[in-house]
């Protein structure tokens, strides 16, 4: 492997005592690598910074674009840990697959990965609740604008300090119009343009007061599915209810964390569509305890309001130790940070 390395981190210029907002500083170093001739090349890191692409560029033009996001941590020893790396490559690559790109080497992908947060190590917080986020992509870089996959393509991983993404509980709006996915189609991969498309119909839902859209089906806008880039948890009857990852869910790796934690800790999982009209029912009876979103950026964000068919529904209001998504959120915080024994082998320490 190839490492240029920076002559000055730019660290020291950072204020770290105001609160900083999700990726506006990225850490010294990037990985890459070039695929071509269809073979991956020796990846290389240096110092962050730009890339020269022509105009006729395929990524620009037919949207071959897929991403990951994926965290390190540092223990109070200034230990750094990774959480489920392996899970975060094989959706990845699950992604890469579908939009008929090349698939990333476990070795070439962990390699670069240790080196790179090696070099970077000084940007990961030995602080509860800070951490790096880890964003490795992919894109399409030939030349002719004709539509069909690339011969050519660059892989990259770059790392932003993060605290929290959401900072208080959300408002959400169900959305009965737009549709993040449809059968058949691409929701339960990270590409690009599943982010794009939903930018307008959350700008108006922001614009009326909400914080977030919850999606519902591209069929009849009847079956709950997620919430900006988050998965969606219901608390009703002592029950965890979830919509099932299928090929128009994302199968979060918080999600499964959070379902894999809570079967073992005994506490019911239901993974089965859930509507509007049940979760209306079950907001009549006050039978609703919690709702709550799941994602690697976020961790675990409880809503507290949620409007339905135009009404909003104020959620009820519990101290937080009171909340299953505390109780779910500080054990999985408590694995990632080293302070807990970690049964589930999620931890990779680097």
């Amino acid at each position: 492997m190839l490492i240029e390395t920076c002559k000055r981190s730019r660290i020291k210029n950072i204020n770290w005592d105001v609160e900083i907002p999700f990726g506006k500083y990225y850490t010294d170093h990037m990985l890459f690598c070039e695929y071509r001739n269809d073979l991956w090349k020796e990846p290389q890191i240096k110092p962050f910074g730009n890339f020269l692409f022509f105009p006729n560029t395929l990524v620009f033009h037919y949207g071959q674009a897929i991403f990951e996001g994926m965290k390190a941590f540092k223990d109070i020893k200034n230990n750094i840990f990774l959480f489920r790396p392996l899970e975060h490559l094989k959706r990845f690559n699950l992604s890469a697959k579908r939009l008929e790109m090349p698939v990333i080497p476990t070795k070439m992908f962990l390699e670069g990965l240790i080196n790179l947060l090696k070099l970077d190590k000084n940007w990961i917080f030995p602080k509860y609740g800070y951490s790096l986020y880890i964003r490795p992509f992919m894109i399409a870089t030939d030349g002719p604008i004709t539509a069909k996959p690339s011969l050519n393509y660059l892989f990259f991983i770059f790392c932003t300090y993060v605290n929290n993404y959401y900072s208080r509980p959300l408002k959400v709006k169900i959305e009965r119009k737009y549709s993040r996915s449809a059968n058949g189609g691409i929701g339960f991969i990270k590409a690009a343009g599943n982010y794009a498309a939903s930018f307008f119909p959350t700008k108006k839902a922001q614009l009326e007061g909400f914080d977030q859209i919850l999606w519902t089906d591209s069929a009849k806008n009847s079956i709950l599915e997620e919430s900006g880039t988050m998965n969606v948890f219901f608390y009703i009857k002592n029950s965890l209810i979830t919509a099932p990852a299928d090929e128009k869910i994302l199968n979060g790796i918080t999600r499964r964390s959070i379902i894999e934690f809570s079967k073992k800790n005994n506490i019911n999982v239901i993974e089965k569509y859930f509507t509007r009209d049940e979760l209306k029912y079950y907001l009549k009876k006050k039978e609703v305890v919690e709702i709550f979103g799941t994602g690697t950026a976020v961790v675990i964000n409880h809503f507290e309001t949620i409007n339905l068919n135009n009404k909003n529904y104020l959620l009820p209001i519990l101290k937080k130790e009171e909340r299953i998504s505390y109780f779910l959120k500080k054990n999985l915080l408590d694995i990632q940070y080293n302070l807990n024994k970690d049964p589930y082998n999620w931890r990779f320490e680097i």
